[in-house]
């Protein structure tokens, strides 16, 4: 069983930069994939980045999302720069341990989100 939870949400005007954090429990923490998505009201979940050994990202954040994880302390970041109206949205992170599951975007453990509001 893992638990997620973020932070590291806020305000920020567009261009700025905000870090967020996941904490998860376990100690299997760095054979898990780990992820974020993002859900903006009113539109589906889209996926944004995720990790194990390499790293993906979604196209519409690519060059200014960077997403990392310190397993020592069982945390995964997604360090968001040149931030945009766009990007406002509640954004999840997400873990599962299979490939298989991640592929499909059926990822077993969410966190319960945190808000990203990027003003103009």
């Amino acid at each position: 069983q893992v638990q997620l939870v973020e932070s590291g949400g806020g305000l920020v005007q567009a261009g700025g930069s905000l870090r967020l954090s996941c904490a998860a429990s376990g100690r299997t923490f760095s054979t898990y994939h780990m992820g974020w998505f993002r859900q903006a009201p009113g539109k589906e979940r889209e996926f944004v980045a995720r990790i194990r050994g390499s790293t993906i990202y979604a196209d519409s954040v690519k060059g200014r999302f960077t997403i990392s994880r310190d397993n020592a302390k069982n945390t995964v970041y997604l360090h968001m720069n040149g931030l945009k109206p766009e990007d406002t949205a509640v954004y999840y992170c997400v873990a599962d341990p299979s490939l298989s599951m991640v592929v499909r975007g059926t990822w077993t453990y969410w966190g319960q989100g945190t808000q990203v509001t990027v003003s103009s």
